[in-house]
């Protein structure tokens, strides 16, 4: 007998297609609780608890009972349980627990938390390096000499090994405005500009613009962080229909929206409307945590399923590597099962989406 969709929806290992490095040293609990808020980098007020959020919510539900918890545990029972294990073991424990063969890592975003050597090292899936544009040309300004040649240097090197680049525009002044390929002579009168300036962080639009098409250039997936993220972000310049130029413009490179929250039917419609646009729900699905289901199903109404990936988005606490996993599985066979029990599709047609965002459509995309 052939399992049942949800049986397989349990089996499939899947490839997550965007994530970062966990934690590899042990945190305080505000730090802990700190990293169940995306947009808020403050430590959180006094009355305040992410606990009770979604997410929060849902690390107790889904997380407890991989620290030997029941399922609903009180906050202050998973925080005592959490620290009894190291960080290492638990790392090992949510990772292992998620069922993924590859984790594609985005490296631009690294302090205190494991680098894709340490995760390979910890045996739970093959790891594969995405390269983040805007940390290429920060490392780039600070060599001597032209910034042209050392940032094509620096991304040659990097992306010969990679599997894929990433950019945060959408951080670093949204998409709104002009995103054509800037000169050569307005790029060097940036980079001066930059250098002089003495600042760190790559805010300056022509130099963003210049990153944003020298990834193009590679040929290799260009992963783009679209809508919900932290308050860096200007949310409302990060819709994607504001990229349908630069989309017009880009060739056949494939270009992935990540996360897409909350313009996840926007991105879906520019999956339909360009042959290389692809999309992901990452980092939005942990945190709506109980109504991740309808967030699913916003995914599946206009992207062709050959177009949609799965991701989780998991940095820090190893429980959001494996949350992201948990609230997949568990929605898209809630939203599958409602198809097929309606009689919209059958059981066939089901397993077989479930297999394309799961694995299937990040093999071939990205070649692994």
């Amino acid at each position: 007998m052939s399992p049942s969709l949800a049986e397989h929806v349990e089996a499939v290992a899947l490839i997550d297609q965007h994530a970062h490095g966990c934690w590899v040293t042990p945190v305080d609990r505000n730090r802990f609780e700190n990293a169940l808020n995306e947009a808020n980098t403050e430590p959180l007020a006094a009355f305040d608890s992410a606990f009770d959020t979604q997410l929060g919510f849902a690390v107790r539900t889904h997380c407890a009972p991989l620290l030997d918890l029941p399922a609903h545990a009180p906050a202050d029972e998973y925080w005592r349980r959490r620290t009894e294990l190291s960080e290492a073991e638990l790392a090992h424990r949510f990772l292992s627990a998620a069922n993924v063969s590859d984790w594609l890592v985005d490296t631009g975003f690294a302090t205190g938390v494991a680098d894709p050597h340490t995760l390979a090292a910890m045996s739970v899936g093959r790891v594969h390096e995405v390269v983040r544009l805007e940390s290429i040309a920060e490392q780039a300004i600070r060599m001597p000499g032209d910034f042209i040649a050392a940032f094509d240097t620096l991304l040659a090197e990097r992306a010969a090994t990679a599997v894929a680049v990433k950019s945060i525009l959408a951080y670093r002044g949204g998409f709104v405005g002009d995103l054509s390929e800037p000169t050569e002579a307005e790029v060097v009168e940036a980079a001066e500009r930059w250098r002089d300036s003495g600042r760190p962080r790559l805010t300056d639009r022509v130099l963003l613009r210049f990153g944003l098409h020298r990834g193009l250039q590679l040929g290799k997936p260009l992963q783009l962080h679209v809508g919900f993220g932290d308050r860096d972000a200007d949310l409302h310049t990060t819709n994607p229909l504001y990229l349908l130029d630069f989309l017009r413009r880009c060739g056949r490179t494939p270009v992935i929206m990540l996360h897409c929250y909350p313009f996840e039917r926007e991105a879906g419609y520019l999956a339909q409307a360009f042959n290389n646009v692809y999309v992901d729900g990452g980092l939005t699905i942990n945190h709506l945590g109980a109504r991740s289901v309808d967030f699913i199903g916003r995914l599946l109404e206009l992207a062709p399923f050959r177009k949609i990936l799965y991701s989780s988005d998991g940095f820090g606490p190893a429980e959001l590597h494996y949350l992201g996993s948990r609230l997949w599985r568990n929605g898209v066979r809630r939203v599958l099962e409602g198809f097929v029990a309606a009689g919209e599709w059958s059981r066939g047609d089901a397993v077989r989406v479930v297999d394309l965002i799961a694995r299937q459509n990040a093999l071939r995309l990205y070649g692994i």
